[in-house]
Formats: C-alpha cells, sequence, structure tokens
C-alpha cells in the first residue's frame, strides 16, 4: 500500500489569516477552536502527520477539516449539532402544563393537599391524560420555559377610605412642592424596643468568638419611639415614652409646634387610633391647626391622615431599625446601662435630633 498524498489548505490570504489567528485565541467553543488551529497550521506548511502529532487528533479529522474548508470556508469552522431526539409534548401541551400548575388543587376538587409538587402535579397530567408520561425533570424544564416558578404567597390590603385617592395626591404633591408658607413634617410610631442580647460581630482571637448569655432580664421594661421627620432639613427628631397612647403623641405636637411657632406645620399621619384621639382633635382645633385630613385649617397647620404607609414615613422605620440593630449588635447584659442610647440615637445618613424638648 502506498503512502497517502499529502493534503493541504488552500492559499489563505492575510485578512484570512488574521481572522484565523484571532479565533484560535478567542474562541470559547472547542470543535472551532481546534478547527481553526488545525486549518492555520496546515496554512503554514505543516504536514498532517504533523499536525496529527500536535493535535492529538487522527489523521482523517485533519484531512476531513482540510478538504471541509476548502469547499465552504469559514462555515466549515462551526460545528453542526444534531437537533438530538425529536419533542414527544407538543407545544400546545406544554402551554396546557403550565395553565394547570398556575391553578390551585382545589379547583380540581383535591383536598389532600393545598399546593402543587413537581411529583403531584405529574400524577395529575397523567391522571387527566394531559400526556402519556413525563418526569420531574421534564416538568421542571417546561415551568421553567413557561416563566412559571415558585412563589411565595404574599397578601395584599386596599384602603377602604372614599377619600383615599384625593388624599394621596394632596400628600405626594407636599413632597415634590414644598410649601411656601410652612414645612412638611412625617410623624410615625416605632417599637416595641426590647434592650434584650443581641448577636453581633466584632474583632477577637480566631476560633473564640465572644459569647452572650443567652438568658436576660428585662429590668428597663420595654421601650417606643415617637419620630419626626423635617422633609426641609433631613432631620429626625424623637422621643422615647414607655407609651405611645395619644398623651404622648399629643406631647410631640405640642413640642413641634413650640420649635417652629411662626410656621404652618403639615403632619402627615397613619391611621393610628391615637392620632385620632377626641382630645389631639380639640388641641389642635384650639391652637389654629386644621383637624380635616385634607383641608387646611386657619393659619396653625393642617393634619392630614391616610391609610396606607407612605414613603417618607417608610424611610422614617427603615432608617431607625438600621440604627437600631447597628448600635444594639454584640451588646449583652453588660452594656444595658447604656444600650437606650446607642442604639436609638444612630440613624443611618439621618441627623437625629434629641435635643430642645423633643427627647425625655
Amino acid at each position: 500500500m502506498g503512502r497517502r498524498p499529502s493534503v493541504f489548505v488552500r492559499p489563505v490570504s492575510m485578512e484570512e489569516g488574521r481572522k484565523l489567528q484571532r479565533i484560535s485565541r478567542t474562541a470559547k467553543d472547542p470543535v472551532r477552536l481546534r478547527r481553526a488551529v488545525v486549518v492555520l497550521m496546515s496554512a503554514q506548511g505543516q504536514t498532517v502527520k504533523d499536525i496529527t502529532t500536535l493535535m492529538q487528533v487522527g489523521e482523517d479529522y485533519v484531512r476531513d477539516v482540510i478538504h471541509a474548508f476548502n469547499e465552504r470556508g469559514f462555515d466549515a469552522l462551526d460545528p453542526k449539532w444534531s437537533g438530538g431526539r425529536p419533542r414527544t409534548i407538543s407545544d400546545e401541551v406544554r402551554e396546557h402544563i403550565c395553565l394547570i400548575a398556575r391553578t390551585s388543587p382545589a379547583d380540581w376538587k383535591i383536598t389532600a393537599f393545598s399546593t402543587w409538587s413537581l411529583s403531584k402535579l405529574a400524577e395529575h397530567l397523567i391522571k387527566q391524560k394531559v400526556t402519556a408520561a413525563i418526569s420531574r425533570e421534564t416538568l421542571r424544564r417546561i415551568l421553567r420555559e413557561g416563566k412559571v416558578s415558585w412563589k411565595t404567597t404574599t397578601t395584599w390590603k386596599a384602603s377602604t377610605d372614599p377619600e383615599f385617592i384625593a388624599k394621596m395626591h394632596r400628600i405626594l404633591a407636599l413632597y415634590d412642592t414644598s410649601p411656601t408658607d410652612g414645612r412638611v413634617i412625617c410623624v410615625d410610631e416605632f417599637g416595641p424596643l426590647n434592650l434584650m442580647p443581641r448577636k453581633g460581630k466584632a474583632w477577637g482571637p480566631v476560633r473564640r468568638p465572644r459569647r452572650l448569655r443567652a438568658t436576660y432580664n428585662r429590668y428597663g421594661g420595654v421601650m417606643h419611639m415617637l419620630a419626626a421627620l423635617d422633609l426641609a432639613t433631613g432631620k429626625i427628631y424623637y422621643r422615647i415614652p414607655k407609651r405611645t397612647r395619644w398623651r404622648e403623641f399629643l406631647g410631640l405636637l405640642k413640642s413641634l409646634r413650640a420649635r417652629w411657632p411662626g410656621e404652618k406645620l403639615y403632619v402627615v399621619l397613619d391611621n393610628f387610633s391615637p392620632h385620632k384621639r377626641v382630645d389631639v382633635r380639640t388641641w389642635t382645633t384650639d391652637n389654629g391647626a386644621g383637624v380635616a385630613p385634607a383641608d387646611v385649617g386657619g393659619d396653625g397647620g393642617v393634619l392630614l391622615r391616610c391609610r396606607t404607609g407612605l414613603p417618607a414615613n417608610l424611610w422614617i422605620m427603615a432608617e431607625l431599625d438600621r440604627g437600631r440593630v447597628r448600635g444594639l449588635r454584640g451588646c449583652g447584659g453588660r452594656c444595658r446601662s447604656v444600650r437606650s442610647s446607642a442604639g436609638l440615637g444612630q440613624v443611618h445618613s439621618l441627623v437625629a435630633c434629641p435635643v430642645e424638648g423633643l427627647c425625655r
């Protein structure tokens, strides 16, 4: 048997050579990379035997790559992946499966369980003759392709206040445009604040963490916080009483009124019952503050109420919670005397002002 003739790639231009070099350096597909290297080595004058020795591939593979490149050019470098076995579940059946997955077992009069698992859903599909057979992995892939995922059930609620839309627009208008005749104050409650040991992080010897007692006594009781956010300056003014009744809330309003005696105050509140106390309304009326939820009254101010979470009030809660955790982490019973001010005075990215009669 004679020696097989040598096979070389056709003459390659300078542009084609640079393209082959770029593919051999940057290609992420291993098949495309290997074929480009074979063609590049053949264009440099190396024989089939030399290429097989360096690339650790067979001679027939090298010859097939060279012949394919000579016939089809750079298209021969792309792998021709086979399609595999055709789908046994049509697109219509897949959409039907996704629709059934979004239903509840109770809709099919199934009371043994309340949610679908992959195995239960597969059994149900076979029982309903949606498909003859289906595995859990196939079902998982079908649901993923149909953008059906496992979700946590959440709750929702809507306001029953018939004037909710009007109040909401009025409050958002105050947020967007500050009034020229006064300032906007957002007031909310925060608590209870339990002075207990809290786990945290601190520097210490390797594998010898600090230990805190798991048992504790609540000698200082439970405290609360009344906070007022001034949107003009971004400062929070707060009190730390033991309870959040209407008396404590009225005391906060009096302090705010004394702090800005000549300005109209637009106080944004939620629907907490102490805010609607008759004594509070009487005081606001006597001091020139309007009690109507969305009406400016007199020259003292306006009391706005809304039965939903408000952006600025939620801002107060988020910042106070972050400051409380930041100040109390890693604090045990030995620092009980300073815990009441450590976490409550640190408000991240805001300035807390427990001064001028606002902090007891």
